[in-house]
């Protein structure tokens, strides 16, 4: 090693979750060589540089472990109809409508993350009014289910007489007529890449288009201070597109993939499986699903939906779902299934276990994207099979009061239950699931800690509070457990890579409201800067 290459990084408090006392680290080429205190790696490598941040705040870089990185370079090429962009259906309207007025023979108007509790309703016939013969497909900010206006629905072969797709379902008004909405199977079908059926009228942006939407998210989120992602549903084109970027110096962004399960097979017969790749691109393992969404109501639960006999969706069949999972554990690959009302979960619990019991497999971890909705049983069964929860870490500051009039008082104080996991002595991560909630990671540790909605203020389910410093441990140490990282992320240790951030603020010491405020500096990538805020 050359000494003159070392670099020493340090600032007034060095949060590096390393077990002892750190307030320095060296770095040579991407990884820790050395931690201590600043005096001592002085005396140990006299001609290395040092950097020193002063009254500023390092802590290790943050790690989302469900995030959709190929939904959101396609969503950025069209329109944001979120509720910060659009705070009324008027508004949004009028956004659709101007974009149609200037749309191609064939092109589609597409437009993700509408909120229909905070924005209002959106049908088909407003669309139609603004829209009149081009296709438009807005997607809701779960992302399990849309809006269509008519000529979409033509063009999509659906009619007053159709029959919704298996797991899907096509929303109707009160006179039975279909009004646009296109949920779950219905949606997926058609929308994404990674699910999609062949046939799709909805043509793809090229891939030179969509590099141009990861390089955004990209800056975005290292602007947030994310070192780390799990990509958590990518297909071929994903696949090739990160690849790309991959070749090009494009992704400075750790990225491991949950691979569709419908692509599985063409990965099995190329022997690709958990762990294939590098430390910039790896394959962490196969995704599929049991249910719906939270946000969009749609999840599979016991009890119905508060004010409702509506109990969500099953959207995957249950024998089909216990196949390929068997098939991808007997090959030794690691499986995140999304499951997030309490039926489903237990129905996962059940597949999961069967499996261990027939073909166990010590140290193969398999995750429980979401794992929303809980009770004290599916955590015992989940401590026991040794199996990782990926929960919202920001939905209640995102939803705030409106996930008790969707599910209940009760209920709420069983969902994103960190503290619960914890208490179970359950793995748990942090995600944020964007761009179905909101990416940034100190919002998430806030949400955490706080319970409390950042609009309406209201705060929900309290009892599942955390510390600061577990919520930074989840978005770290257990964001890297997650995709079979833990040797080599979430620490500011020797060996570990020099992935961390430079915060202007302690995030553990701070009032807990004001976390999400907290300035990111600097983000660093293998000891590399990434980001600046200036």
């Amino acid at each position: 090693m050359n000494e003159t290459d070392l670099v020493i990084f340090t600032a007034r408090l060095v949060h590096a979750q390393a077990g002892v006392p750190v307030a320095a680290f060296a770095v040579a080429g991407e990884r820790i060589v050395a931690a201590g205190t600043p005096s001592g790696l002085r005396a140990d490598f006299p001609r290395a540089r040092v950097e020193d941040f002063g009254a500023a705040t390092i802590v290790p870089g943050f790690n989302d472990a469900h995030i959709h990185i190929g939904l959101t370079a396609e969503d950025l090429l069209h329109l944001d109809l979120s509720h910060a962009a659009v705070a009324t259906i008027d508004v949004l309207l009028d956004r659709v409508g101007a974009r149609a007025a200037t749309a191609t023979p064939g092109e589609w108007v597409r437009g993700s993350r509408y909120d229909d509790t905070k924005t209002g309703v959106l049908t088909r016939e407003a669309l139609d009014a603004v829209a009149g013969a081009v296709p438009v497909l807005v997607t809701q900010v779960a992302g399990h289910w849309g809006v269509a206006n008519s000529a979409a629905l033509r063009a999509l072969g659906y009619h007053e007489d159709s029959v919704p797709p298996p797991g899907g379902d096509l929303g109707r008004d009160a006179a039975g007529r279909l009004d646009g909405r296109l949920i779950e199977r219905a949606l997926l079908d058609v929308a994404y890449a990674a699910t999609g059926t062949a046939g799709s009228p909805i043509t793809p942006s090229t891939q030179q288009q969509r590099m141009t939407g990861l390089r955004r998210a990209i800056e975005q989120w290292h602007a947030a201070g994310l070192t780390s992602i799990c990509d958590a549903l990518v297909g071929p084109e994903d696949v090739a597109l990160l690849h790309r970027a991959r070749r090009s110096g494009d992704l400075t962004l750790r990225t491991g993939m949950l691979l569709a399960v419908d692509h599985y097979q063409k990965a099995r017969e190329l022997g690709v499986g958990s762990g294939f790749g590098d430390d910039l691109l790896r394959l962490v393992g196969v995704k599929s699903f049991v249910d719906g969404a939270i946000g969009g109501r749609t999840c599979l639960l016991s009890e119905p939906f508060t004010g409702t006999d509506y109990h969500g969706l099953q959207i995957t069949d249950t024998d089909e779902l216990r196949e390929s999972i068997r098939r991808v554990h007997a090959d030794g690959n690691r499986m995140g299934v999304h499951a997030n009302g309490d039926t489903a979960i237990r129905l996962l619990l059940d597949i999961y276990a069967e499996i261990a019991g027939t073909d166990p497999k010590p140290g193969l971890r398999h995750r429980i994207e979401h794992c929303t909705v809980v009770d004290d049983d599916i955590l015992r069964r989940m401590r026991a099979l040794d199996l990782i929860a990926v929960p919202f870490a920001g939905y209640v500051a995102y939803h705030g009061g409106a996930l008790e009039s969707w599910y209940g008082p009760e209920r709420v104080r069983r969902m994103f239950a960190h503290r619960s996991f914890l208490d179970a002595g359950v793995t748990v991560a942090g995600s944020s699931d964007y761009p179905c909630g909101p990416y940034q990671p100190l919002l998430g540790m806030q949400s955490m800690v706080t319970r409390q909605g950042i609009d309406d203020g209201v705060r929900v389910g309290e009892n599942q509070r955390i510390s600061a410093a577990e919520a930074l441990a989840i978005y770290t140490t257990g964001s890297a457990a997650a995709s079979g990282d833990e040797h080599r992320k979430g620490r500011l240790a020797p060996g570990f890579l020099a992935d961390f951030v430079v915060l202007d603020q302690d995030p553990l010491t701070i009032d807990p409201a004001g976390i999400a405020s907290i300035g990111v500096r600097h983000t660093y990538v293998g000891g590399r800067r990434v980001w600046s805020a200036g």
